[in-house]
């Protein structure tokens, strides 16, 4: 049945579930978003299939009762997931997430960022997947003239890093299957998530390499003169936005998903001071390369029309996650 009350101006064909709203496959599952995505899917009724390889992500990271396939995006077991599983949706948020991994080995970032990608999405095509969500990044615009900011999604892409380029690939992917196969999508473009569950990569790492470093007594290292500047976003924030856009009927386009707030890194260390209960003082090193030097996104567009805004604050956030940390 067509099911227009969920998608709105994007129906799409869904099959009679008891008590279930959608059915959703979402790669990266067991990884750091992925695991709030997946508990804020149970609770609100879908019925969600994680696909992880578990190289950075865990099996710890999910609810007990969660379920989870043990497999790599390029597997040829993931066509028969699609087919037993009859998806109708999937958010795609596996792949590599370091720039700095993807300026010393751009032919690892491809694969994974854009041939696995492609693979999903073929999966899609076969099996009548009709819509997909997409994790981009604040990449993808590189380094933006700061009369420009915060960044709007009209902005022209001009990634700095291999990293942005294969976020900015996808994009193109998407819209052209979209075009010739009719898969409908959601591009989110995150800013520098943060939050529990969170490994030392991705563009909000500095959050969490810096709370797990002060929770065991450590020093930490800003890189650069520390003026440089980040948006970051809570990681629950980013699941409601994802759940946001499986519902959307504005689909077919793109939104930055982010809190529209510029703080530097010295700014962040002085709030963990606080929170810490003592100065923090950090060594400094030399700037690392395709890092972008201020970056703030507009959440204009994601609040007229994705009726999406942030609801954590920077401080309760960075409580959150030091006290995960302790733990």
């Amino acid at each position: 049945m067509v099911r227009s009350d969920i998608y709105g101006g994007c129906p799409v064909e869904i099959s009679p579930r008891e008590g279930v709203l959608m059915k959703v496959l979402v790669t990266g599952g067991a990884g750091f978003i992925g695991s709030h995505l997946v508990r804020q899917l149970m609770k609100a009724g879908d019925e969600v299939i994680s696909l992880d390889n578990l190289s950075t992500g865990r099996k710890e990271n999910l609810p007990s009762q969660a379920k989870l396939e043990v497999l790599d995006i390029h597997d040829e077991e993931v066509e028969r997931l699609f087919s037993q599983e009859h998806f109708d949706a999937v958010v795609h948020l596996a792949g590599q997430t370091l720039v700095s991994d993807s300026m010393t080995d751009p032919q690892n970032d491809m694969y994974q960022n854009i041939a696995g990608t492609v693979h999903i999405l073929e999966c899609c095509r076969k099996y009548g997947v009709k819509r997909v969500i997409f994790s981009s990044s604040a990449a993808t615009y590189g380094d933006v003239d700061e009369k420009a900011l915060p960044i709007p999604e009209t902005l022209p892409q001009l990634p700095l890093s291999f990293y942005g380029l294969s976020k900015m690939t996808v994009e193109k992917y998407l819209a052209l299957y979209q075009q010739v196969f009719g898969i409908h999508y959601v591009v989110l473009r995150f800013s520098n998530v943060y939050g529990e569950r969170q490994g030392n990569g991705g563009e909000g790492g500095v959050i969490s390499i810096f709370a797990k470093a002060l929770a065991q007594g450590k020093g930490i290292t800003i890189y650069g003169d520390g003026n440089q500047t980040r948006d970051f976003v809570y990681a629950g924030d980013i699941a409601r936005g994802i759940r946001k856009a499986l519902v959307t009927d504005n689909c077919d386009t793109c939104y930055n998903l982010s809190s529209e707030t510029e703080i530097n890194l010295n700014e962040l260390v002085r709030i963990f001071s606080d929170i810490v209960g003592k100065k923090i003082v950090p060594e400094y090193g030399p700037a690392r390369e395709g890092d972008i030097n201020r970056s703030s996104l507009s959440n204009k567009k994601a609040q007229k029309k994705l009726l999406w805004k942030p609801e954590m604050s920077l401080e309760e956030g960075l409580k959150k996650t030091y006290e995960y940390f302790l733990k």
